[in-house]
């Protein structure tokens, strides 16, 4: 049932818990799954996905990899740096302009020496047609080429997390908790998709929780169960209807843009647990569940599991939002 899979994380990632920051916020138990320590230069939850979207690309003899994303998207310079390490061409469509001097992820991505295509947010919308079109070129040049969805979210990335889910339950068991919520930031519907499933195929305990980065919870339950729908085609598989938990309302200004408070929860779990979360993704999902938390939520248990996605190259074209301001009390 499984499809191709190349090794490329450090498996499995430390679950650890936030003894000090779940003091000061007064309960439950958090725990974080550090997956952003997979590696290949901190590639985070994008490195589990990647092992099956590269495996799938290397099965079809794929010779240059496709895919797209905002001009800071971590799902786009994990995937060149992947591909560089695999020895296949890359090409990124960014959304977005071309930004001098580069910094944070989208330098990466021309460290990589991958090709980057640039589209404004109209042609970002025809992805499917620029992604044709680059595909008749490359084979006109007799190259193969395969695409990655944004985020490599679709039903081959959701293996990724599927797989996840059983190593969280090898985590629980190892830590003897049994954690009401596993809490993740949703920006591509991908890694909550793979715990949904991978909570029903393993018998993961606790509710999978997602706070959505962007778009709105309708979106997000829309495109997961599209592409749960499609893996159990693809894969042949029968499940029933699972439950899709998204705590909408935090998305703040915008995807890649966050509040105040945002920029504050970053500084206090770095000054608590030496632990970088950034404001894209990781940062703007944890001060969320904060929120909840002060609100009364994610009480009715003693444990609570935080997926740190990873995102920390996101964080440096940020830095002006910082300043010097002191550390928040939680």
């Amino acid at each position: 049932m499984i499809p191709p899979r190349i090794s490329l994380a450090r498996l499995p990632t430390p679950l650890t818990c936030l003894t000090r920051l779940s003091t000061s916020l007064g309960g439950p138990r958090i725990w974080m799954k550090r997956d952003d320590l997979t590696e290949i230069a901190a590639s985070g939850n994008k490195l589990r996905k990647l092992e099956f979207s590269m495996g799938q690309a290397l099965e079809e003899s794929a010779t240059v990899i496709m895919t797209a994303g905002g001009v800071q998207s971590n799902h786009c310079r994990a995937t060149a740096l992947t591909a560089a390490r695999l020895g296949l061409k890359c090409h990124l469509v960014l959304r977005g302009a071309e930004r001098s001097p580069a910094d944070g992820n989208l330098l990466l991505d021309e460290l990589t020496g991958c090709r980057i295509s640039y589209a404004s947010a109209s042609e970002f919308a025809e992805l499917d047609r620029i992604f044709a079109d680059l595909s008749i070129d490359y084979e006109k040049n007799g190259e193969k080429a395969f695409t990655i969805p944004v985020g490599a979210s679709d039903e081959i990335g959701l293996w990724g997390y599927i797989e996840a889910a059983a190593e969280l339950a090898t985590d629980f068991s190892r830590h003897d908790i049994d954690p009401g919520y596993v809490i993740s930031a949703a920006g591509s519907g991908g890694t909550l998709g793979g715990l949904i499933l991978g909570k029903h195929l393993h018998g993961l305990a606790g509710q999978m929780v997602a706070f959505n980065v962007c778009d709105d919870a309708a979106y997000f339950k829309a495109k997961i169960s599209n592409d749960v729908a499609a893996w159990q085609t693809r894969y042949g598989q029968n499940v029933p209807r699972l439950p899709i938990n998204i705590i909408d309302g935090y998305v703040g200004p915008g995807y890649g843009r966050a509040d105040e408070h945002v920029y504050e929860t970053i500084r206090l779990v770095a000054s608590l647990e030496g632990i970088v979360l950034d404001p894209v993704y990781t940062g703007k999902a944890f001060d969320g569940f904060i929120q909840e938390l002060h609100r009364g939520q994610f009480k009715d248990t003693d444990d609570v599991v935080f997926v740190h996605t990873g995102g920390i190259f996101g964080l440096f074209p940020h830095r002006e939002q910082f300043g010097n301001s002191p550390t928040p009390a939680a």
